[in-house]
């Protein structure tokens, strides 16, 4: 172990595809690690482990698993979809009162709301860039690597917990990061929509088309909110502006190396892995986050307003939908 290294007991709420793979990293480098699940993949993993493959390997964790948490832990990782973030904070109260927590989470301010529902400050954001789907119950599998971004109240304490485990950095903005994150996020809602990996989604013209007008909905609004974008991913300030406001051509060269960073394993989104597993997605929190930062003002984001009603639209009917419903967006 390096220096200063001392075993923890952290609570990751949320094992799944970006919870899962976090705890079984940090439980393979020693700490005592407890997780939160529920139904098939709470029994999966109580029973057999949690089992980690992929990108970094493969790793069975042999973590305690609880449907909530009933000992306070040293330190914990919120890594719920945003959709269930409050009912699992609040069946985990108790033992987190003061704990320092990291939200890992799709959208805008997750850390914000944590704090005012705990009633502590001790609350940093992060941001997950790595490419991990779970599928089946206890496993997860890591398809691209990529940063963990941390910042915000606790962004110290949490990089140095998390960099021994995976790869991890600490960022001045964590609400620059956000934003960053949520431009990137738009490739979700297209797969989850017409049932097809991310790679695809991009490769087709048509579809890429409409994503590449979803990230430059997303970039406008971001910057007329006086948003200071952060580099993620090799995608900095000037090819958020680029997004924003150049040609249609060079703003596609941004899902195009999305696609390039995410290799040759199909990747469904987070989104589509949601309606897969019949749960309710986070498109609310994701196109849904532009289309009310618009709205606050005064302006509309009608191609993310789309996404949002073609991935509810999914959800009720469950069934994707023709590519075509996507394409005539643009």
């Amino acid at each position: 172990m390096a220096e200063g290294w001392s075993r923890q007991r952290v609570a990751v709420i949320g094992a799944g595809a970006i919870g899962g793979a976090i705890a079984a990293r940090l439980d393979a480098i020693g700490h005592e690690v407890v997780v939160t699940a529920r139904g098939d993949n709470l029994a999966a993993i109580a029973a057999d482990g949690l089992l980690l493959r992929g990108a970094f390997g493969t790793h069975t964790a042999q973590v305690e698993a609880v449907p909530a948490l009933e000992r306070r832990p040293d330190v914990a990782i919120l890594a719920t979809k945003a959709t269930g973030a409050v009912a699992a904070l609040e069946a985990s109260r108790e033992a987190l009162a003061d704990v320092p927590l990291l939200v890992v989470q799709n959208g805008l301010g997750g850390e914000r709301a944590a704090a005012r529902l705990l009633g502590h400050e001790r609350v940093a954001g992060g941001i997950a860039l790595m490419a991990a789907n779970s599928m089946e119950p206890g496993t997860v599998t890591v398809t691209a690597r990529g940063d963990t971004i941390v910042g915000g109240a606790e962004g110290a304490r949490f990089a140095a917990l998390l960099g021994q485990a995976i790869p991890t950095s600490e960022t001045p903005s964590i609400e620059g990061a956000q934003w960053t994150k949520l431009l990137i996020n738009m490739v979700n809602a297209i797969p989850a929509i017409v049932g097809r990996s991310v790679q695809d989604v991009i490769r087709d013209p048509g579809l890429r088309r409409v994503l590449v007008a979803a990230m430059r909905e997303t970039a406008r609004t971001g910057l007329a909110s006086g948003v200071r974008f952060q580099p993620l991913q090799g995608l900095t300030p000037l090819l958020v502006r680029l997004v924003a406001w150049g040609p249609a051509a060079l703003a596609a060269q941004v899902p195009l190396r999305i696609k390039d960073r995410l290799g040759d394993v199909p990747n469904l989104g987070s989104t589509q892995q949601s309606i897969r597993r019949g749960q309710p997605t986070e498109v609310d929190a994701i196109n849904g986050a532009v289309v009310a930062a618009a709205a606050a003002l005064g302006r509309e984001a009608p191609v993310n307003a789309a996404l949002v009603a073609l991935v509810h639209e999914v959800e009720r009917r469950g069934r994707f939908l023709q590519a075509s419903a996507v394409r005539q967006l643009v």
